[in-house]
């Protein structure tokens, strides 16, 4: 059979009829048209604005609007800058043991991220969790390397 488009017609129980409303009894949905018998839901102009809970504090009025939500699983890190590190040795390689040896890192509880801030003077190998953009330029700048480890 091909498919022309005099020959369209809709599945069956795909279109329903119309409901004419305020037409008696025998229509079903007679006279109060559905909306019931009184009350705010049956007036014309009906809807009420979204959100509105009947005079109730609406839910988007009631949540806290604060802006800095605090995160579930936060990452921790025991950081320490660039400048710092020209206290080393040049050409030693720097960890967070190294690191807690010769007393830059007093608390060791977290991985080791360094931070960019300051100048690094001396080649060094450094192996940290994390790097930002600025100290991965400035330790390659020196002369170093730097390994990002687990």
């Amino acid at each position: 059979m091909t498919l022309k488009l005099n020959s369209l017609k809709a599945n069956s129980g795909a279109r329903r009829r119309k409901l004419r409303k305020g037409r008696g009894i025998a229509a079903g949905q007679g006279a109060s048209c559905g909306f019931g018998m009184r009350g705010q839901k049956s007036r014309s102009g009906r809807p009420t604005r979204p959100g509105f809970e009947g005079g109730q504090m609406p839910l988007y009025r009631r949540v806290p609007k604060l802006k800095h939500f605090t995160l579930i699983n936060p990452k921790s890190f025991s950081l320490i800058n660039l400048s710092k590190l020209n206290e080393l040795q040049e050409g030693s390689e720097v960890d967070l043991d190294s690191l807690v040896k010769a007393g830059l890192v007093t608390n060791p509880k977290h991985p080791l991220k360094v931070l960019g801030n300051g100048t690094l003077s001396k080649k060094l190998v450094v192996k940290a969790t994390a790097f930002t953009t600025t100290a991965k330029e400035k330790i390659e700048a020196a002369g170093g390397s730097y390994e990002i480890i687990d």
